[in-house]
């Protein structure tokens, strides 16, 4: 005599019946097949899902992430910093370039980079002179923006930190000059006026605006002095 399990269920009998039965019992052939095979086999499903155990066929759908450029992610905008650079290095008005944009979206890469080619063409040997210029160009923008902020000027420090980094550009550019002709001292110097003036006017200009009014000097004379100290750890004077 041969009993088939229905349902799956088994079916209990007392002692005195269990004597006078016998013969085997089969099992069902049930097949668990999971992951995207579970809805190929409508059998497997349905056992597991009567049973309590449908959440193993869940398979939980990744979401597709736009995957951004590096440059995105960090938030750099090479044309944007070229642009800045161009504004900083042709400063006369007349040339047409919309130099507000310097100030006005201010970033942070560009003035970083600025800063930190003139620290490397400044290091001869000497790698400290790299963490000195960037403390100086932190703390100097600090200063500049809290005497601007005193003196009534609308700016914020990272304005004034952009600025005065894409300024340290003239100085890079008189820099091989001052390679070539430094044994001259006359036309060294005026070289060296000339980079200062140029990179103390493309900052003033931007930072300086008609709010300060008769208080402009007060501003332009601390950013001269920033830029006459950047040309001092240049030069090792």
């Amino acid at each position: 005599m041969q009993f088939s399990p229905t349902n799956g269920d088994f079916t209990f009998v007392s002692s005195t019946e269990a004597e006078e039965l016998s013969g085997t019992i089969d099992a069902p052939d049930v097949k668990l097949n999971l992951g995207s095979d579970a809805g190929k086999d409508p059998y497997a499903t349905t056992f597991l899902r009567q049973r309590g155990y449908g959440w193993l066929l869940e398979v939980e759908e990744e979401e597709n992430e736009d995957t951004k450029p590096l440059l995105e992610e960090l938030d750099i905008d090479l044309k944007d910093i070229f642009y800045k650079i161009r504004c900083v290095l042709m400063p006369m008005p007349s040339l047409g370039f919309n130099r507000q944009v310097v100030r006005d979206n201010p970033d942070f890469w560009g003035p970083l980079a600025v800063v930190l080619l003139f620290s490397m063409i400044s290091i001869y040997g000497q790698f400290r002179v790299v963490s000195w210029i960037i403390t100086i160009w932190i703390f100097g923008s600090l200063t500049v923006f809290m005497l601007a902020r005193v003196l009534g000027g609308d700016v914020s420090y990272g304005q004034v930190l952009g600025v005065i980094g894409y300024s340290l550009l003239p100085l890079i550019v008189i820099s091989p000059l001052l390679l070539v002709i430094g044994s001259f001292d006359v036309v060294a110097t005026v070289i060296k006026l000339f980079g200062v003036f140029w990179a103390a006017y493309s900052a003033a200009s931007l930072l300086v605006g008609d709010e300060f009014k008769t208080k402009k000097p007060l501003l332009i004379y601390p950013i001269f002095l920033l830029y006459i100290y950047f040309l001092s750890l240049y030069t090792g004077v």
